[in-house]
């Protein structure tokens, strides 16, 4: 059986407001995973129709390769649909507010009608008590084009159910963990939200950290000045490249052919760790090619 090919790259996923020219042009050299262009909460409803036509422009002059793009598109019913009928050039449409299997479906719908590629894939803003809840139908949604990610939204789940937040989030935890539960069992990615004090860095690297804890696989951020410390917490370690090092020369030696459990380091290490420290080094190999 040939290896899993390691993850995409979604350490830093940076919102670029469509609406605002100079930050669109900003975000071509910058060293960002991905790049998610908001139609939606950036754009007022007098700037969408302008911001709309500025971002199908942009995607049409930038070049092949470069961060992943991603569009935040409104809903279906509130510009939606002349947003995914004006854009091309995407790896992903991002949709707010999902709360059902059957919002995306609609979302993939209206992308076939509009001519989209099957590649393109569909990623849901989780950001309501009805998404919390219904985090495991979204991941799982089976359609015509895969379900790429999964984006918490915490600055909206805070507003819709009036907790208030201390150090640390411990009050959003739980909610947080139903939705990477979610993503882990149907294999889509999940990246945290917006740390919103972008001047905070020190606050900012500990929220990295422990978005990284909790299983997601990136963050969503605000400022540019924010990406490096995302790139920084998302990646392998110099430290956990040596231990996975260690682990995957261990298991290579004759003495421990065939084995499934060995000593190393004086603790005991069975296959699964060599799997998983392969997985980490392929996932280091990318991120240098």
């Amino acid at each position: 059986m040939m290896p899993a090919a390691p993850p995409r790259p979604l350490r830093s996923a940076l919102f670029v407001p469509a609406a605002k020219p100079r930050a669109l042009e900003k975000s071509a050299g910058l060293a960002v995973d991905a790049l998610i262009f908001d139609l939606e909460d950036s754009a007022a409803r007098e700037e969408k129709e302008g911001a709309r036509e500025r971002l199908a422009a942009q995607l049409a002059a930038l070049p092949d390769g470069g961060p992943f793009r991603v569009a935040r598109v409104n809903a279906l019913g509130e510009g939606g649909a002349e947003d995914i009928a004006a854009l091309s050039g995407l790896g992903a449409v991002l949709l707010p507010k999902v709360e059902s299997a059957a919002m995306l479906a609609a979302l993939d719908e209206g992308l076939t009608g509009a001519g989209a590629p099957e590649a393109l894939e569909l990623w849901a803003m989780v950001e309501t008590p009805r998404g919390i809840l219904a985090a495991q139908e979204i991941a799982a949604a089976r359609l015509s084009r895969p379900v790429g990610a999964l984006v918490v939204g915490p600055n909206d789940i805070v507003l819709s159910t009036g907790i208030r937040l201390s150090p640390g989030r411990p009050e959003l935890v739980p909610w947080l963990m139903q939705v990477v539960l979610a993503a882990k069992a149907a294999g889509v990615a999940v990246l945290d939200g917006v740390y919103n004090d972008f001047r905070d860095a020190e606050g900012l690297a500990r929220e990295c950290a422990q978005a990284r804890a909790l299983g997601f696989a990136g963050k969503t951020l605000i400022h540019p000045n924010q990406i490096g410390a995302a790139n920084a917490a998302f990646a392998p370690s110099a430290g956990e490249i040596a231990a996975a090092e260690r682990i995957v020369a261990a298991f290579a030696l004759p003495a421990h052919a065939g084995r499934g459990v060995i000593s190393l380091d004086g603790r005991m290490v069975e296959r699964l760790h060599l799997e998983e420290a392969r997985a980490l080094l392929a996932f280091r190999d990318r991120l240098e090619n």
